[in-house]
């Protein structure tokens, strides 16, 4: 991308700004960003955002250890009840769309709840507590296959919203979401 993707511009703000606005909007009790250390500028960009940031030590080890190191911080709120692990690059999502899934999880609120387009599973998920604590012991190698264990009750409402199906992992991708929600 020639630059950390989540401090591209999305209209008048950055894609993580944007994000943390939009799922604050949804109703987020709490919204952390998983960042690496030395990436100062976008922990910046995350306070000025008003969300908290959790830093990978070793953010090499992929996505998967981004969300181990949030299942390990102990700072959560004892009251929450749900996490959703949300793809920082993926602003162009529609407000109803997590809203429908946000509505999803009232009908089932013991399960694991995706977001699926075709027929396929998608995020941003949401898990109950026992299944976002569960992370922090799991012996799965990446979220897929802890998703995919006997252990996780997993369920995913069908939504109609084009943005499912990209992440920003290149300028054209980037250009492609711009698209999407009228930005170009």
């Amino acid at each position: 991308m020639g630059r950390p993707k989540l401090l591209l511009p999305w209209g008048d703000e950055t894609i993580v700004g944007h994000s943390v606005r939009q799922w604050t909007a949804a109703g987020a009790a709490s919204i952390c960003v998983v960042v690496a250390a030395d990436d100062s500028e976008l922990i910046n960009e995350v306070q000025k955002s008003g969300a908290f940031h959790i830093v990978n030590r070793d953010p090499d080890r992929g996505m998967f250890s981004s969300v181990r190191c949030a299942a390990e911080w102990p700072h959560w709120d004892a009251t929450l009840t749900h996490w959703i692990i949300s793809l920082g690059d993926q602003p162009h999502l529609r407000d109803t769309t997590l809203r429908q899934l946000i509505g999803a999880v009232q009908s089932d609120p013991a399960s694991v709840w995706q977001p699926a387009h075709g027929g396929r599973r998608r995020h941003p998920v949401v898990l109950p507590k026992h299944s976002f604590t569960a992370l922090r012991s799991t012996t799965a190698p990446d979220l897929k296959a802890y998703l995919g264990s006997a252990a996780v009750q997993r369920k995913s409402v069908e939504i109609d919203d084009a943005g499912l199906e990209i992440d920003i992992d290149t300028p054209e991708d980037y250009g492609r979401a711009r698209n999407l929600v009228g930005l170009e």
